[in-house]
């Protein structure tokens, strides 16, 4: 399937972006550049890497954000919560397999908590009380979802959201599901470092782009 046409949202975005942003698309274009200028990350140590998978909409810019935080290694965009059979985008845009978009992510724990990359997911990666939705994607393969992959991760993960709903944090419900990971199924080709290779996409720009500044702003420690 050809690039300009393998989402929805790049179909929606393109249009409105490139009229409402006709004169700011170079300047945060720039920008964008120099993100993915720096997306390669430093050297991770890969001895005991430990795995995250989290699902916030389009993991176009989940994947970009999480290849910003120190300490993580390795980011993939996939599917999570269906079958083998359905792992596939033209299926998974229809809604109905079960999956969500997601991304896997590989990071050393002496360097970056699964803690920490909690706080990155709910405060950087998504808005984690739309429900069923990031933005203008609609549809339940854009879910918030955690899947953990062991009993610790669940533990922490329930705990982070019970700290958030108790300090009231959002304004909203937080409606983010907990879900053990059975398996992750690598996304095409197409869609890995999407970010990275197409800092100028109206979709990116407007959406994604602002995700890795809000990052470097609010977590300066953990940003690279």
């Amino acid at each position: 399937m050809h690039e300009a046409s393998i989402h929805t949202r790049s179909l929606l975005m393109a249009v409105i972006a490139t009229v409402s942003l006709l004169v700011t698309i170079p300047a945060r274009a720039e920008t964008g550049s120099s993100a993915a200028a720096k997306t390669t990350a430093l050297p991770v140590a890969t001895s005991g890497l430990q795995t995250a998978v989290f699902a916030g909409g389009c993991f176009w810019g989940v994947d970009a954000v999480f290849k910003h935080v120190k300490g993580v290694a390795e980011v993939e965009s996939g599917y999570a919560g269906g079958n083998a059979s359905t792992a596939k985008y033209d299926k998974v845009s229809e809604g109905d397999t079960g999956h969500a978009e997601a991304v896997r992510v590989r990071f050393n724990p002496a360097q970056v908590s699964y803690q920490q990359l909690l706080k990155v997911f709910f405060s950087v990666a998504h808005n984690p009380t739309e429900l069923n939705r990031q933005g203008p994607d609609v549809g339940t393969q854009y879910r918030s979802a955690i899947f953990f992959t062991d009993a610790e991760q669940q533990k922490t993960a329930q705990s982070t959201i019970q700290q958030l709903t108790a300090t009231r944090t959002y304004p909203a419900p937080i409606v983010t599901q907990l879900t053990p990971l059975n398996a992750f199924y690598p996304a095409e080709a197409y869609h890995q470092n999407y970010l990275a290779r197409h800092p100028d996409q109206p979709y990116i720009v407007f959406n994604d782009l602002p995700k890795v500044e809000h990052l470097r702003k609010q977590f300066p420690e953990l940003y690279q």
